[in-house]
């Protein structure tokens, strides 16, 4: 009976330190973007360099994912998971006190190293703990989460730099980080490495790492010649890649479960579509509710919570509810509510009534919950526990190089109608046009994740 309790508590702890983490890395994302307006002010950066305050934070996070999920099935998922919530909070501390643009973004891909490290674990550990039975239900709280995460971040953010500055957007995560650190100390389990004779795959590690950066970047620098070149060397480093990874014994990424197992793939495929699609979404609208709209950072704030609000309300019925239906059909039904949405910000105005914006905002917030936690069941659900670090790493880093490409396209259609310039007034009804191109692009993007969720949908989960 005693061993019962423990086990009960254990998984009680992990819930907790998974959802606190859960929070604050979607809070980091959401937060700083209501801030960038501010920070570009202080630094006198331009509106391309500014996005890369948010963008790296993204890269190094899809740099790092796979290969620390990989890791972390070799060495033990809560020592990597302690170290990289050890990692964020010194980050954040440190943060605080930066003093130029450059030691900013650069601080931000050190705090994105610990965050890769517990998204790289997280899930691993939640449904490890877990019967499959409850699997969907914890899920359900873990997409919750990240959306009271990115509810709250823009709320939280705007009052905090409105009130406080944008610096203390960083020491609000300290105390709940050193809380996450006593709790794994005091209670969480330390495992043995799962697979602990194979060897870890560093050289895949460092094409697969290249791959990402030289994509990403090249993606963010477009249309620039270099721009051009990196992708070009991404392109090329993704097909070593796939070569290198085919032929040896203990690939970082097991390419073979892609092509084996459906649910996996097309279920990856839909996280990467969906987050391509969305991601820019609290970028784009900011900014608009800023510039064009005048509004100030916590109002701002106020008006983007409307949208993960939504998310974060559903997402805990929609969780349970996908262990009685068919995950990958609740998901390609919220890829299509997504799609609605996202169409109706084609016809932004200056005026547009502010009834509509939250409107248009709450359907996208409904879809995205409809799609979030069924997507991870089914992808969580195709695969055997020796694999969770890396099926967590790779749907994890799906999510972030679609979070990457759905800045970089927004980065990109500034660069192309306004340029490298810091945005004034004068460049306002060009901004308006960016937003609205952003989003033609993005709405019938969301629409091939509905097809890329149904795809997947032939093979029975197990458990």
């Amino acid at each position: 009976m005693q061993n019962q309790t423990d086990d009960k508590t254990g998984q009680k702890v992990v819930l907790f330190v998974t959802t606190v983490t859960t929070i604050l890395t979607p809070y980091m994302s959401s937060s700083i973007n209501i801030a960038l307006p501010s920070i570009g002010k202080e630094f006198d950066l331009d509106a391309v360099t500014l996005s890369w305050v948010a963008t790296i934070y993204l890269l190094a996070s899809a740099v790092f994912c796979v290969p620390f999920g990989r890791l972390a099935d070799i060495f033990g998922r809560r020592k990597v998971f302690l170290l990289g919530i050890t990692i964020f909070t010194l980050s954040s501390f440190l943060l605080t006190g930066v003093s130029s643009g450059a030691l900013l973004i650069a601080l931000r891909g050190l705090q994105a190293t610990g965050a890769a490290m517990i998204y790289g674990t997280g899930i691993a550990i939640l449904v490890s703990v877990y019967p499959p039975k409850d699997r969907g239900k914890v899920l359900g709280i873990n997409a919750a989460a990240t959306y009271i995460g990115l509810s709250v971040g823009p709320f939280i953010g705007g009052f905090l730099t409105q009130n406080f500055g944008w610096r203390s957007i960083f020491i609000a995560i300290i105390p709940l980080g050193l809380l996450v650190i006593a709790a794994c100390l005091w209670k969480m389990r330390w495992e043995r490495g799962l697979v602990k004779r194979e060897k870890f795959d560093l050289v895949g590690s460092a094409i697969y790492s290249l791959t990402i950066v030289s994509v990403m970047y090249g993606f963010s620098s477009l249309p620039q010649l270099d721009g051009i070149l990196f992708v070009t060397a991404g392109f090329i480093g993704a097909v070593v890649f796939t070569v290198w990874e085919m032929k040896i014994k203990n690939p970082i990424l097991n390419l073979k479960l892609l092509l084996s197992n459906r649910t996996f793939a097309f279920s990856n495929l839909a996280a990467l579509v969906n987050f391509s699609s969305t991601y820019a979404i609290n970028f784009l609208m900011s900014l608009y509710l800023q510039y064009i709209r005048g509004f100030t950072p916590l109002n701002a704030g106020a008006i983007l919570l409307s949208m993960p609000a939504m998310q974060a309300i559903l997402s805990p019925f929609v969780g349970r509810l996908s262990d009685r239906i068919r995950p990958q059909i609740i998901a390609a039904t919220g890829m299509g509510i997504t799609a609605l949405g996202l169409s109706s910000f084609i016809f932004l105005t200056d005026t547009t009534p502010l009834p509509v914006l939250i409107v248009s905002l709450m359907i996208c917030g409904t879809g995205l919950s409809l799609f979030a936690s069924p997507n991870s069941n089914a992808v969580m659900s195709s695969i055997d526990i020796g694999s969770y670090g890396v099926a967590s790493g790779t749907m994890q880093t799906m999510r972030l190089i679609g979070q990457n490409l759905s800045l970089a396209m927004a980065t990109l259609i500034i660069a192309l109608l306004i340029g490298r310039v810091q945005i004034k007034e004068e460049h306002y009804p060009a901004f308006l046009q960016c937003v609205k191109t952003a989003f033609l692009i993005m709405s019938p993007l969301a629409v091939t994740g509905v097809f890329a969720s149904l795809a997947g949908r032939r093979k029975k989960p197990k458990g």
